[in-house]
């Protein structure tokens, strides 16, 4: 199946799930796991926006999830950094000014349970041996004043496009209460005029279509058309916290496979697959993040080399 094939495939599914979901009376679809069986609830979707595809599912995270996922990540956040137009380097900015840091693929069974949850509703299917399209997530903080200026999912350079190619999709998934700011906003969204606004947003949310970050909440969004070209109503950005602090995890999915595959020459293997490796073992990412950075058995690790950790 080819990627327009695919993309089309997952929207006319999608579709088909919000218009048969309005009809129903607490559906739910149930997901075997490696651990109990776990539910996916049509009913609690919300179509957004078609241009760009927004879908919000409340409550898709419990709140024990939630802190799951950050006590996964406090002790182990790195300033957030953006990709470079250009070289496709990943480099500081001040338009991104959060923190954060990237789990390994399955590495718990909740994880396991809220990745298989995502290829449910996205209907874009995990692969096998944890091998599938999408990054592994990602866990972002956002503290007082804190943003992500406007800009897309999609990428301006090749040197990004050459793994996975465009990120056709993402869920963002809202981990914490926000007091006041922090909401996701698309400028570019025709849904932007036609959504009321009281004084509890902030004046950023008033620039676009935007979306509240509630606990256990999660936005869908594509950034791109069920034709495989880049939409740029996609844009968007999270703005500045104005009071409290806000945490979230982010799901890319990709057109084809992210994941490389192992090769069998030894000499292939021992490589670092992200330009921050060198400063991320610097750091002592070895030890607090070995899943991700040096792999195990049944994942390979994105920075082995620096780690030391060839054979």
């Amino acid at each position: 199946m080819g990627t327009r094939d695919l993309i089309a495939l997952s929207y006319t599914l999608l579709f088909l799930l919000i218009c048969s979901s309005r009809n129903a009376n607490g559906s739910v679809i149930r997901m075997k796991t490696s651990g109990p069986s776990m539910t996916f609830d049509p009913t609690q979707v919300t179509q957004l926006s078609w241009n760009p595809r927004a879908f919000l599912y409340k409550g898709f995270l419990s709140h024990e999830e939630c802190d799951h996922l950050i006590e996964l990540a406090k002790g182990k956040l790195e300033k957030s950094m953006v990709a470079d137009n250009e070289s496709g380097k990943s480099i500081m900015s001040k338009v991104r000014t959060s923190s954060g840091m990237f789990l390994a693929k399955a590495q718990d069974e909740v994880i396991v349970d809220i990745e298989a949850r995502i290829a449910a509703w996205t209907f874009l299917p995990q692969g096998k041996f944890n091998t599938e399209n999408g990054e592994a997530i990602q866990i972002l903080r956002y503290e007082n004043g804190e943003k992500y200026e406007p800009h897309f999912d999609y990428f301006h350079d090749k040197a990004n496009q050459e793994l996975g190619g465009h990120r056709v999709a993402t869920v963002l998934m809202y981990l914490s209460e926000v007091e006041r700011g922090g909401e996701t906003v698309f400028p570019n969204a025709e849904a932007a005029s036609n959504q009321a606004k009281d004084d509890s947003w902030s004046d950023c949310a008033k620039k676009g279509y935007a979306v509240k970050p509630r606990k256990g909440d999660a936005l869908l969004f594509f950034s791109l058309h069920p034709d495989a070209t880049v939409d740029p109503s996609s844009l968007h950005q999270s703005c500045p916290v104005l009071d409290g602090e806000k945490w979230s995890a982010t799901k890319w999915i990709h057109v084809r496979s992210f994941d490389k595959a192992l090769s069998s020459d030894p000499t292939t293997q021992c490589q670092d697959e992200h330009n921050n490796c060198p400063m991320w073992a610097k750091a002592g990412e070895c030890e607090k993040n070995p899943l991700y950075m040096v792999g195990n058995d049944k994942s390979h690790g994105f920075c082995r080399k620096s780690c030391n950790a060839c054979k």
